[in-house]
């Protein structure tokens, strides 16, 4: 029913500690893949892939790459955003049950696609709704995601072994969580706040 869909975007959380590390069915994981697959895409090419990671090592690898990258935006930061920065977890690598990497190859469906003459962005925007339709997807399964994206491409690229000239678009935690907060973590750590709609809807013109 229309009332579930809302429900279930407005249950989705970007989960970071809350991961139990329990198994994910395979069934459950081909559902959620294949719902990410039905995405529109421009030109129907469907420029991404999904690369499943459970490897211990890798993850150890990435996580450790992660929280370098920490380090380094925590260095830009000044003294009172640095304090509530330290209270947030970024990421949930070692503690969800696998991860997906989503990546973007321009190059598929061309040299001519058909929708993005014009704008060049539009194939990375695609991949970014197979993203949002992979998280909802796992929202209506009862399973948390959380989207990491303190690293470097090359890094995770070279990790692995993505060919040149596809991107590594979101490196994304997901398994069974203990709970799902009501409140955001960004909100709940004071970091921003949410704007109400009326902020951002204009009518005809900016």
């Amino acid at each position: 029913m229309t009332h579930d869909l809302y429900d279930i975007i407005n249950r989705r959380r970007d989960v970071r500690a809350e991961f139990t590390g329990a198994p994910v069915p395979g069934e459950t994981l081909d559902r959620i893949l294949t719902a990410a697959h039905a995405a529109p895409s421009v030109g129907l090419t469907q420029p991404w892939d999904f690369i499943v990671v459970r490897d211990r090592a890798l993850r150890e690898a990435f996580h450790a790459h992660v929280s370098r990258e920490r380090d380094v935006f925590a260095a830009t930061l000044d003294a009172e955003a640095a304090a509530r920065f330290a209270r947030i977890k970024i990421d949930g690598v070692l503690e969800s049950t696998l991860s997906v990497v989503v990546t973007y190859d321009a190059e598929r469906g061309g040299p001519a696609v058909l929708g993005r003459h014009a704008i060049a962005d539009a194939g990375l925007y695609s991949v970014c709704l197979a993203i949002q339709n992979l998280w909802l997807a796992a929202t209506a399964e009862g399973l948390g995601l959380g989207w990491v994206s303190f690293y470097r491409e090359e890094f995770l690229r070279g990790l692995l072994g993505i060919p040149a000239g596809v991107r590594p678009v979101a490196w994304l935690c997901l398994g069974p969580v203990s709970r799902r907060h009501d409140v955001p973590d960004l909100e709940r750590h004071g970091w921003r706040r949410r704007s109400p709609l009326h902020q951002v809807r204009h009518e005809d013109r900016w």
